[in-house]
């Protein structure tokens, strides 16, 4: 049996990327998901390529109205399991702009919190009300290096991603305090090889010089894969790790370890 065989699971931003990475190790390993984003054409594609019981529902996390959808969840599962808030941007999806903390708008600022932080907000709160019933459950949030660190060109990120790894302890510390088996962590991770990345990178003969150049401050000097974030929040959904909540997970390569040093340092 697969390590989230029975789980009824829902990850957001979920058509392509760490999303969909997460979606297929999910399948593998046995849950039931709804797949969610309000890219239609990308979810129903992957739902109908992984077939039942998987399906695909649209849900802009930003929305209120749009996490009724959890409630359809459980009307037609029976429970909720499993959520991964997933869904997010950075503010530079429609080009060049500035995010730095002198010359980003307000409104850029606050488009950047609703989708990241309102979103996981909305998420969490949404979740621990429906695993209440049956005291159990894992909610998985995706920060990111960046809300470990400053950085100063896309400032709005960053402060979202932080937001998002301090709430991840408050929904911990709320739903062990009641008494329930709901847990909460969130995950880190820093350069990971998406498709987000192919405009920077290209596919001429000096992509790989390029992508050594990304990733040099790295001491694992290599982009991390969509399979290896997936494969952590298998863990961290699966029955292997009911004492850890309040966690928070970096997948960087070592980067937040500190200066690598060669061997004779």
């Amino acid at each position: 049996m697969g390590r989230l065989q029975g789980k009824i699971t829902l990850v957001t931003g979920a058509a392509r990327g760490i999303g969909e990475g997460i979606v297929r190790a999910f399948a593998r390993e046995g849950a039931t998901i709804w797949i969610t984003d309000i890219d239609e054409e990308g979810g129903r594609a992957l739902a109908e390529e992984l077939g039942p019981p998987h399906r695909f529902a649209r849900l802009d996390v930003a929305v209120e109205e749009d996490w009724a959808v959890v409630d359809r969840l459980v009307a037609a599962e029976g429970r909720l399991d499993v959520l991964v808030n997933n869904a997010g941007i950075t503010g530079f999806e429609d080009g060049p702009a500035p995010h730095d903390p002198e010359n980003v708008s307000l409104d850029e600022w606050h488009r950047v919190h609703r989708v990241n932080l309102d979103g996981t907000f909305l998420g969490c709160r949404a979740a621990i009300r429906a695993m209440r019933p049956q005291g159990t459950g894992s909610i998985i949030n995706m920060s990111s290096r960046s809300g470990l660190v400053g950085i100063p060109g896309a400032a709005a990120y960053a402060s979202s991603k932080a937001a998002i790894r301090n709430h991840s302890k408050s929904v911990a510390l709320w739903c062990a305090g009641h008494g329930t088996k709901i847990r909460c962590n969130s995950v880190h991770p820093a350069a990971i090889l998406t498709k987000m990345w192919d405009d920077l990178l290209g596919n001429g003969p000096d992509r790989e010089q390029r992508m050594a150049a990304m990733v040099k401050d790295a001491p694992l000097k290599r982009f991390g894969t969509v399979e290896e974030v997936a494969e952590l929040v298998v863990f961290l959904a699966s029955d292997e790790a009911p004492y850890i909540t309040g966690s928070e997970f970096d997948i960087d390569g070592g980067l937040l370890a500190g200066t690598a040093a060669s061997p004779g340092d």
